[in-house]
């Protein structure tokens, strides 16, 4: 007999090992229908395998419904993607004989495959491979999967000119089986799993989406390859809003915004760092104003520690080993040691945490930093604000003994959450990343900074999902994703549990019964960085930030000359009540001004003329509107401060 389990904790048994197709079947013939593939063990296979692991834990994959963040969906639409990337790769294949296949994944939005041919493709056959793949989709071609020895692939491979085919077989180890998939007569070296036809790619909408250039293994010494990139969502209705999303991201895209806006820009001359400019940095602090203010009325000190730091720190923390290769090293001519630029702020707030002696009466002690961090990015992986070498973040490490942790994350939790309010982000998904393979400490002290994480989590009431695997090298983290207007996702604050950190750097306190104790170092950040967290604002708002944070609040516009002393006086008055204002008194047309000033995306425009002048007052056009609103000065501070409150979305 066999025994298996399913997440609910039902157990099924079979005479014999059952595949997974028939583990479907007895659970019901709709899932049977929906099954993609099985998870065995949280490793997935194909339905059609036997599953040999008595007590097994099984979990099955079904077609996706809608963009879901669940584990299990996002499994089963990379596992289709995939199947769809093998499509096109067929499509291409028969389409353009002697076109030769190396890898073709599933991405986060996608997928992709690079060939090797002498034809230059082009977007103009995008609508005859795609005509192909939907008659291999309508065909439902069976995925059938075999295991070849290696002799029989490298000979087949070579045998029809697939030499990166023949050369990867080359490198896969001997003790891993080395598996085909077939679809009809196509098939290529693949780990699989495959959905059980490509009948089910027919039930969605996929695209062919854009044609780049790239390497054999991604290096410019190798071979040139041609890549397409494509897309497949469940539903055509999915894909349509897919398609629209990346139109309205073109709009929004915070690098032609900034430049718009004369925010910020970027050279040649320090790759991966940005140049603000003066909005761009009136932006900037009313940012680091808003969170300072925050961190200071939740128990935070500020604190400042060097860029520039010695090798020693970095090989005792573990950064060194872990994190080399991302820092940028600098020699020292006279000196024997090396210097790195700091690639985070963690072991020098250890560093102040271990001046003078700590009891048990200073914890919990919040120590924070704008900290201005170096990594290194390769080039192609930068892009504009969200992809940087040199960037700020928003860290703070909390030195707290272990009963605290919980209440520690629910105060961080509610910050967290009333941080993102303001700035206009509600939709809030939380992941628990735990313990990555590259990881320093052993396994009984991640076992207990996870269990005391997911203690603190559940503390919180808020709903959590697993992302296995992703925690950073020194403990268990929590990483909160915020959803924009659009409906993207994007990963800025994090919360993690730090046993190894104050062992490796050896930070003690002193405990009620005056013994030394090691603290836990609770990191977290809420906007991650500043550069990623202005450029996903821009993009959220459409670079119409809204008053509060807007760097230029008020123009004040004269319709003539005359009245530029009077614009004068007004600029002064709204400084003086705390108003980020400028006056243009250029020799423009009054509809000029307004023009330009709307096209800055700047709140509102006073607009002052001689009837202005003689009633002291304010003739306001708001962003958006055609229509003036005559207010006096004081009745037009008021509105300013009342505009200026941060409201709740």
């Amino acid at each position: 007999m066999m025994h298996y389990y399913l997440p609910d904790g039902k157990e099924l048994s079979f005479d014999q090992p059952a595949t997974g197709a028939d583990i479907a079947a007895k659970i019901g013939p709709g899932l049977l229908k929906a099954a993609l593939a099985i998870k065995v063990n949280g490793v997935a296979q194909d339905l059609s395998l036997a599953v040999h692991q008595d007590k097994a834990a099984i979990e099955i994959l079904t077609l996706p419904s809608g963009q879901t963040t669940n584990p299990l969906g996002q499994e089963a639409l990379a596992l289709l993607r995939h199947d769809c990337a093998h499509v096109m790769a067929e499509a291409v294949q028969s389409l353009f004989p002697g076109a030769r296949v190396t890898f073709g994944p599933a991405t986060d939005n996608g997928f992709y495959y690079d060939f090797a041919t002498s034809q230059s493709l082009s977007t103009d056959d995008f609508p005859a491979i795609e005509k192909k793949m939907a008659e291999i989709m309508n065909a439902n071609k069976k995925f059938t999967r075999e295991e070849w020895s290696r002799d029989q692939a490298i000979d087949y491979f070579t045998t029809r000119g697939e030499d990166f085919k023949a050369a990867w077989v080359k490198e896969i180890p001997g003790d891993e089986a080395l598996t085909i998939y077939r679809q009809g007569e196509w098939l290529d070296l693949c780990r699989g799993p495959h959905a059980p036809s490509t009948g089910y790619l027919a039930k969605g909408g996929f695209k062919l989406m854009k044609l780049s250039g790239a390497y054999w293994r991604g290096d410019a010494n190798n071979a040139s390859l041609q890549r397409i990139y494509g897309t497949w969502f469940p539903s055509k209705k999915e894909l349509d809003h897919y398609i629209n999303q990346l139109v309205e991201a073109e709009k929004r895209d915070h690098r032609k915004i900034g430049k718009q806006l004369e925010l910020f820009h970027f050279q040649e001359e320090a790759v991966g760092s940005v140049f603000w400019h003066p909005k761009g940095y009136q932006l900037w602090q009313v940012v680091e104003k808003y969170i300072r203010d925050k961190q200071r009325d939740n128990g935070y000190q500020e604190i400042k520690t060097p860029q520039l730091v010695n090798k020693k720190l970095w090989e005792a923390s573990g950064h060194w080993e872990k994190f080399g290769a991302a820092m940028f090293v600098a020699e020292v001519a006279d000196e024997e040691t090396s210097f790195a630029l700091k690639p985070m702020n963690c072991p020098c707030h250890v560093q102040v945490f271990n001046q003078g002696i700590k009891s048990y009466r200073d914890l919990p002690l919040r120590l924070a930093e704008f900290g201005a961090c170096h990594r290194y990015e390769p080039s192609g992986a930068l892009h504009g604000l969200m992809r940087v070498r040199a960037f700020t973040q928003d860290d703070a490490h909390i030195f707290c003994e272990e009963k605290d942790i919980v209440e520690e994350c629910k105060n961080f939790s509610k910050l967290l959450f009333d941080v993102y309010r303001d700035f206009g982000f509600t939709d809030i998904a939380i992941k628990f990343s735990d313990r990555p393979n590259n990881r320093a400490g052993d396994d009984a002290v991640w076992d207990r900074a996870e269990s005391a994480l997911q203690t603190a989590i559940k503390a919180t009431g808020k709903d959590f999902t697993l992302n296995k695997g992703e925690g950073a090298f020194y403990g268990p983290k929590l990483e909160y994703v915020l959803k924009d207007s659009l409906g993207r996702d994007w990963q800025c604050g994090t919360f993690q549990v730090d046993f190894v950190l104050p062992e490796r750097l050896d930070a003690l306190y002193t405990d009620r019964d005056g013994k030394r104790q090691r603290p836990v170092m609770l990191h977290r950040a809420i906007l991650g960085s500043f550069e990623r967290f202005i450029g996903i604002l821009i993009e959220h708002y459409a670079g119409r930030l809204p008053f509060w944070l807007a760097p230029v609040q008020v123009v004040v516009a004269p319709i003539t000359s005359d009245v530029n002393g009077y614009a004068g006086e007004v600029l002064r008055l709204l400084e003086e009540n705390g108003i980020r204002a400028v006056a243009d008194c250029r020799g423009e047309k009054i509809n000029a001004k307004i023009r330009d000033h709307s096209l800055q995306y700047v709140p509102v425009i006073a607009v002052v003329g001689k009837e202005e002048e003689k009633n002291q007052s304010l003739a306001l056009r708001l962003l958006g509107s055609a229509e003036n609103e005559v207010l006096s000065l004081k009745k037009s501070i008021e509105k300013f401060q009342n505009l200026a409150i941060i409201k709740d979305t």
